[in-house]
């Protein structure tokens, strides 16, 4: 198992653009704050800078050693800052609060997370492999048709229409070969069944139609040898003695096509044996592709009789014989698609997120099942490999495999094995693939993939604590609405991302040009602290929190190599940061004489300024493509109250805190024009926002995905 499991330390997609990004922040951050200390420490020991009342701080020998180290330290302080500001410490933060709170409320909508960071990788899924029972469709069986060598028998008592040691024969097969139970109600006439859905189906109609008693069965009958269900072979058999007459028979149920293969006779209606020749068999592959295509699962009985010396024989491995069987009849069992999965499906295929289901019926029902589901288009050629047989796929070659997997949507008689080499050939291309699975056998495939999606009702315990998601509902809408949520998380991030940058390339570009010019950084430690504070807890709290919306689905997948900061993240920052940096440098170098203050009150007015800038420029961010960014704001309530906080705290550090902010109290008029300058972000954003440019490089994923995949 470990040679075929996920490396749990693997990066995400997401973890992987982040490390990244920080990486160049960071590096950015330390070498404008080296070129700050280098700056402010030439100018200080050239005698350049004056204290509070206009002398030279530093006169060489005159100068006191104390002045010196906390002038230096001072120095030293203000390049720290500029590293704490430019470092996107909150970050973390942002990911971390806006993967909680979707999980909290992932669960509203049928899906458990177990690990926090599936939710960001489902935001860059390009490709979903789903199962199809129970995903796609009810998981409801029910027995529609029963066909007795090549006669169609339907409607009710149809026991009747079956002759006697037919109908013997097969109530032996029903009820000695399963898995399932029968439980008597305190009621007496009613019966409750267990087991998979399919057994309990064709129980069910034993019991109703064909009036089997498994009671009398079992008194009468001694079990030999079982050979359980096997996901290759698709069939199960049991080799049983009747004990009134102590004959051996052995008794197959499994995929039709496979039972027929085994058998070298059939039974007729009127319960004669008669030899399967190859017009017969031509017969029967041709009644089990027309249930197949109406999408029904179809399922076959054969029997034989074992003679003595065959018994005798075969008793030390006690081996089912598997040649010359006889066909007994065959059902097909309707499992209706689930109500809604035709529209979960094409939302995904909007998104630009391939479906591919993979199932162990044959290709004929899973074709019908995937045409009904939206995967395939009707009468989709099957020349292109749309659809594949599961030992097809796995006997091409590793390059073949490569080349083709993106163009199948649907793969049928698939193995747990096939599953998980479609999953790593997928990622192999670069996608981000997504899959869902309920048995044991599928948990090397829930590991391997990016995204692993358990089923809550029908999935295993060793499914689920394979996977990343539980599906409570095992719904594939709920599948569309994980994906949802994980967009919203990946767009919540960028939205951060954005305001954060922008932030910190005014801070640092208008601090690194004052130093130059001036000498001095106009902004203090405490007062970068507290921008600081505003952009990453309150930012990230205020940004994180924004719910799904529809737009979402209708972007393509950033997939696993898109950058995480888009063209449009970039017009957006820029324009906001420029427009900062020239109002700010502005009343750096022009604003005591503009608005006639004295140097305190102007630094007082560029640090409110400034903060300002950034609750106005906090509204901007919440769309990053759309012009009204007032749109759902009051559903958003936390983001509210964090504006009004920071507008308070605001208030607070300029009127109350001046000793320890470094800041005057400003008048009415004052507030009035700081106010004013930082609301015309609101029409500079909208402004910039009617400018098109190209959302991501123009050789995208969904370019190149559609050009290679045939399906839908």
């Amino acid at each position: 198992m470990s040679t075929i499991s996920r490396d749990t330390n693997e990066q995400t997609p997401l973890q992987a653009r982040l490390n990244k990004l920080t990486s160049a922040i960071g590096k950015v951050g330390l070498v404008v704050a080296f070129l700050v200390l280098v700056v402010l420490l030439v100018r200080y020991f050239t005698g350049n800078t004056k204290d509070a009342n206009g002398n030279t701080e530093f006169n060489g020998s005159k100068t006191k050693v104390n002045d010196i180290i906390n002038s230096v330290v001072g120095i030293v302080a203000a390049a720290v800052t500029i590293v704490v500001v430019a470092i996107p410490e909150g970050l973390p933060l942002a990911v971390t609060l806006t993967l909680a709170y979707s999980m909290k409320r992932m669960m509203a909508d049928q899906a458990m997370v177990r690990k926090l960071s599936a939710c960001e990788t489902m935001g860059s899924a390009t490709t979903i492999c789903t199962d199809k029972t129970g995903t796609l469709t009810l998981n409801e069986m029910t027995v529609t048709k029963f066909w007795l060598g090549q006669d169609c028998i339907e409607g009710r008592g149809s026991s009747t229409s079956i002759a006697a040691n037919v109908l013997e024969l097969l109530c032996q097969g029903i009820a000695l070969n399963t898995t399932g139970s029968v439980y008597k109600c305190t009621s007496g006439s009613e019966f409750e069944l267990s087991g998979s859905p399919t057994e309990k189906a064709i129980l069910s109609w034993g019991f109703l139609e064909l009036n089997m008693d498994m009671a009398v069965l079992k008194e009468n009958c001694m079990v030999l040898h079982v050979e359980a269900f096997n996901s290759e072979k698709k069939r199960s058999g049991v080799l049983m003695k009747r004990k009134f007459d102590n004959t051996v028979h052995v008794h197959w149920k499994g995929a039709a096509e496979m039972v027929l293969a085994m058998c070298s006779h059939y039974y007729d209606c009127s319960g004669n044996m008669k030899v399967l020749g190859d017009s017969e068999r031509m017969r029967f592959d041709q009644i089990i592709q027309g249930m197949a295509a109406n999408s029904l699962r179809c399922i076959s009985f054969a029997h034989k009789k074992i003679s003595e010396a065959e018994h005798a024989a075969g008793e030390d491995d006690q081996k089912l014989s598997e040649t010359c069987l006889a066909l007994l009849g065959m059902v097909g069992l309707k499992d209706p698609c689930r109500p809604g999965v035709k529209k979960a499906v094409e939302d995904c295929q909007l998104a630009g997120v391939s479906v591919k289901m993979i199932t162990g019926d044959n290709i004929f029902t899973a074709r019908a099942i995937a045409t009904e589901c939206g995967i395939l288009r009707p009468n989709q050629d099957i020349g292109n490999e749309a659809v594949i047989e599961g030992v097809k796929f796995r006997n091409y070659t590793p390059e073949e495999r490569i080349e083709r997997v993106e163009k199948i949507c649907v793969m049928a008689r698939s193995s747990p094995l096939d599953k998980l080499l479609m999953v790593q050939c997928l990622k192999q291309k670069g996608h981000v693939v997504a899959v869902t699975g309920d048995g044991t056998n599928d948990a090397p495939a829930l590991k391997e993939a990016d995204i692993g999606l358990s089923m809550g009702i029908q999935g295993t315990e060793v499914a689920k604590e394979s996977s990343d998601i539980v599906i409570l509902d095992d719904n594939f809408a709920s599948v569309t609405t994980v994906l949802c949520w994980g967009r919203c998380v990946y767009n919540n991030i960028q939205k951060f991302i954005q305001f954060q940058l922008t932030v910190n390339v005014a801070a640092l570009v208008i601090n690194f040009v004052a130093v130059v010019s001036a000498g001095e950084v106009p902004l203090t430690t405490v007062q970068l602290l507290w921008v600081n504070l505003i952009m990453d807890t309150l930012g990230a709290l205020a940004l994180a929190t924004e719910k799904p919306t529809k737009e979402l689905m209708t972007k393509l997948p950033v997939g696993r190599t898109e950058p995480l900061i888009t063209n449009i993240m970039w017009r957006n920052l820029l324009a906001q940061a420029l427009y900062q940096i020239a109002v700010l440098l502005a009343l750096q170098f022009r604003g005591e004489s503009i608005l006639g203050v004295n140097q305190s009150v102007n630094n007082t007015l560029i640090f409110n300024t400034f903060v300002l800038c950034q609750v106005f420029n906090e509204f901007n961010a919440r769309k990053l493509e759309k012009k009204d960014v007032f749109e759902g704001i009051l559903r958003n309530r936390l983001f509210v109250g964090i504006i009004g906080i920071t507008i308070v705290l605001q208030v607070v550090m300029v009127e109350f805190l001046k000793k320890f902010a470094g800041t005057e109290r400003l008048s009415w008029g004052q507030w009035g024009v700081c106010v004013g300058i930082a609301s015309v972000s609101w029409p500079i954003g909208w402004v910039f926002k009617c400018i098109p440019v190209p959302e991501k490089p123009f050789c995208s994923y969904l370019k190149w995905q559609n050009l290679k995949c045939g399906c839908k």
